[in-house]
């Protein structure tokens, strides 16, 4: 099912350490330092408000303050640029 929505895409940390892609079947995917798919799971999106139900059990949450920062897990999130062709 597709999932369209303004956030989808790829956010990161400042330093680049975090990487989690917001992916448009409502699954993401949350890379740490070199470690690919350290988390996994789905979300649902209501209004600014993150939801994450990762695949071993743990529930988290975040709130977008606006279309490119998002505040989860102790952390900031920024939206990836995507550089034109």
């Amino acid at each position: 099912m597709e999932l369209p929505n303004k956030y989808l895409g790829m956010w990161v940390t400042g330093d680049g350490h975090i990487r989690q892609e917001l992916l448009p079947t409502g699954r993401y995917d949350e890379a740490r330092g070199p470690k690919k798919s350290a988390y996994t799971g789905r979300y649902e999106i209501t209004g600014d408000y993150i939801y994450y139900w990762d695949d071993t059990g743990f529930t988290a949450d975040g709130t977008f303050k606006d279309i490119n920062t998002l505040h989860h897990g102790g952390y900031i999130f920024y939206r990836e640029r995507q550089s034109p062709n």
